[in-house]
């Protein structure tokens, strides 16, 4: 019974019975919906002052304001290069296990109305100036209330590079901040205690509302991307753990609070904050997790970059079209560009394959009625790899600028998840890692 008092059991007990009440009383799992939502919009509270005040404190404490644009391009570069590898990754899987063929779709018979309601959300393509300009909030304040990380990320380096021109003053800011920090800190611990019941009610949901008969009608496609998605995260992210000196299932294990309440909610929000502060636990230091995190949340989507790919083959290969080179490097181009930004949207993998598909006359929009069955177990795992990757990552980065403490880094991971959660429910201290 000692068992039952670990966040990661009651979590991954809460997705069990969430998954047995849906399969067995739909109607109860879709009626349980409110109590993933209500978690997930508690953690969104306290999402962007957390990365706000993270950013600042970091930038602030930072003698060379050039350190600050060093990481920033380092982590463009990092995340352009892993994306691209992660679209051309799901299109060789793609290849190779060719879940669609044989499906032998007739688009005809589809209703485009099924599809349509989903890109119907998508955001107009306005360009590149007007994609910039959208992040500068109207407000200071309104970066916060809009959720857009990008926007708060924004203020928040501006903030943190004035902070630490202030002189001696800053010093006083620095600790003013380290104290708010503490606070949102203080709420995420406290949140977090509701996750078992958000998972629950969110897996239900699930279940409940999309049924385990449609998951099994398109069975090879699910399993070929969860296995690729686990292919990717194994080799590539693993390659690159390698790199920077440690194993990349020791930091599975670590982070595996977070896995669990990413999969059971469908989303890798909530699990943002528990991210942040194991990642600096881990010995990467503030600034690269402060910034690395949140940008990653718009320009390293590996798992959605997965799923496009995999998912336009998948149509190809059912509806019996074949794809030529011309046409597939297009798919790469148009995914490197759409997929950016893809997470600000909801069911925004599904919104970004409708503007992927828009190079392909042959596969109409339609088409993706074959998917709308499906899609909310995908974007479990969209969301789960786009986790991983991000904190993989930031410890890249870290590693990269010289700003990883290796041994904390072996200590932490030596000590185990188990330390990291005994460490978040007494309140330890966050270690403070600057080059």
């Amino acid at each position: 019974m000692k068992y039952l008092g670990s966040l990661y059991v009651q979590v991954l007990l809460g997705i069990v019975l969430g998954i047995l009440i849906g399969a067995l009383w739909p109607d109860v799992g879709v009626a349980l919906k409110p109590l993933g939502d209500l978690f997930i919009k508690l953690i969104k509270v306290v999402v962007a002052p957390l990365i706000f005040c993270t950013v600042v404190s970091g930038i602030a404490t930072m003698h060379d304001m050039k350190a600050v644009g060093r990481i920033g391009v380092k982590a463009l570069i990092y995340f352009e290069v892993v994306s691209t590898v992660a679209l051309v990754f799901g299109l060789f899987c793609g290849w190779i296990a060719k879940p669609g063929v044989g499906f032998n779709a007739d688009v005809s018979q589809m209703d485009p109305s099924i599809a349509q309601g989903y890109v119907q959300n998508a955001p107009p393509k306005e360009g590149i100036l007007n994609y910039i300009l959208h992040l500068v909030p109207d407000t200071f304040v309104g970066a916060f209330s809009s959720g857009q990380l990008l926007q708060v990320l924004l203020i928040a380096v501006m903030t943190g590079v004035v902070c630490a021109r202030l002189g001696d003053v800053r010093i006083k800011i620095i600790k003013g901040v380290e104290i708010v920090t503490k606070v949102f800190f203080g709420l995420i611990h406290m949140i977090v205690k509701l996750a078992p019941i958000g998972a629950f009610g969110a897996i239900a949901f699930t279940i409940g509302a999309y049924g385990l008969g449609s998951l099994f009608q398109l069975g090879a496609l699910v399993a070929t991307f969860y296995i690729t998605s686990f292919l990717f995260v194994v080799i590539v992210n693993g390659i690159i753990c390698w790199w920077c000196g440690f194993s990349i299932f020791k930091f599975l294990a670590y982070i595996r609070e977070e896995i669990l309440i990413c999969l059971g909610t469908s989303s890798s929000e909530p699990a943002l904050p528990g991210m942040i502060e194991k990642l600096q636990r881990l010995g990467a230091s503030r600034q690269v997790v402060g910034f690395v995190i949140p940008t990653g949340y718009s320009f390293n989507l590996c798992g959605t970059n997965i799923y496009l790919t995999l998912a336009v083959l998948f149509l190809a290969q059912a509806l019996n079209v074949e794809l030529t080179l011309g046409q597939e490097l297009s798919i790469l181009g148009v995914a490197m560009i759409s997929s950016k930004g893809a997470a600000a949207v909801a069911g925004g993998g599904f919104i970004t394959l409708a503007a992927t598909l828009g190079v392909i006359h042959d596969l109409p929009i339609a088409s993706m009625a074959l998917l709308v069955g499906v899609d909310r177990f995908m974007s479990e795992c969209r969301g789960l790899i786009n986790l991983i990757c991000n904190g993989v990552a930031t410890m890249a980065v870290a590693r990269w600028d010289k700003q990883l403490d290796m041994d904390i880094l072996h200590r932490e991971l030596k000590r185990g998840p188990k330390a990291a959660e005994v460490a978040r429910e007494h309140d330890a201290p966050v270690p403070n890692v600057v080059a």
